[in-house]
């Protein structure tokens, strides 16, 4: 009796995981460069030239290796696999289409200001931050479509409907990503809200991930290396995992 429901817990513990629907948008792609940066490198022969680092191709990267991550628990998709344009209408009808549990938007931040640096956290809400305000403007670029009414009141009610749940997601890969890329010496710039449309049209529980600043060639440096992206990527699969943990388990019969 003790090993049959022993059995049973199991098998309904692996019947929820691979049930849990994670959707992965890596940022930009395709025309949509994203933040661009460079920082200044030697090439074989010692002669110094200008290095170009692009942020759709490190949001490509975390993705996928974000992707290796998870799938073997999870049913994990991309809303693209390579460099190619995805508008964020059709970033977030996948959302939809594969009826994702979480939405994950991959992102690398830049600033005019030359003493910005650290990664953050986003999660939908409304709000009256002017600073945030800035990076709405660049991660919102490219929605089409003029019509802002029938936009503004599907964000409403994305907001009423998943802020608990995307603040919830939030702190958790948050929190992961701050113990896995502490070696890296990066500021910690906290979650915040945010008002992003590929979060509010995907209408589920969705998070935007900002992972350090392109603009800045010491930290740029960082970021676009291998082992960085690899552990920022084992972070976030680190924080989705717990998130889906703390999920309340559905009421199943044991027998």
């Amino acid at each position: 009796m003790i090993k049959k429901i022993i059995f049973t817990l199991i098998f309904l513990w692996v019947q929820k995981a691979s049930c849990f629907v994670v959707l992965i948008d890596p940022g930009h792609g395709g025309k949509e460069l994203g933040a661009v940066g460079s920082f200044r490198k030697k090439n074989s022969k010692g002669k110094i030239y200008s290095h170009k680092i692009y942020e759709k191709d490190l949001t490509l990267k975390v993705a996928l290796y974000l992707k290796k991550e998870l799938q073997k628990q999870f049913s994990t998709y991309l809303t693209r696999s390579f460099d190619r344009t995805v508008s964020l209408e059709e970033r977030a009808e996948l959302a939809e289409t594969v009826k994702a549990d979480v939405f994950i938007s991959i992102h690398f931040n830049s600033s005019e200001e030359h003493n910005s640096h650290g990664f953050e956290t986003y999660y939908l809400d409304n709000h009256q931050d002017k600073a945030i305000k800035k990076v709405e403007a660049i991660e919102n670029t490219g929605l089409e479509g003029d019509n802002k009414i029938i936009n503004q009141i599907l964000i409403d009610l994305a907001i009423q409907k998943t802020v608990p749940s995307s603040k919830k997601l939030a702190n958790s890969i948050h929190m992961a990503i701050g113990k896995k890329i502490v070696k890296f010496n990066m500021r910690d710039r906290g979650i915040k809200p945010g008002l992003f449309y590929v979060l509010a049209l995907s209408k589920r529980p969705g998070v935007l991930l900002e992972g350090g600043f392109i603009s800045r060639p010491d930290e740029l440096k960082k970021i676009q290396t291998t082992i960085f992206l690899k552990k920022y990527a084992q972070s976030i699969a680190n924080g989705i995992r717990d998130y889906q943990k703390s999920l309340p388990e559905k009421s199943l019969p044991l027998f």
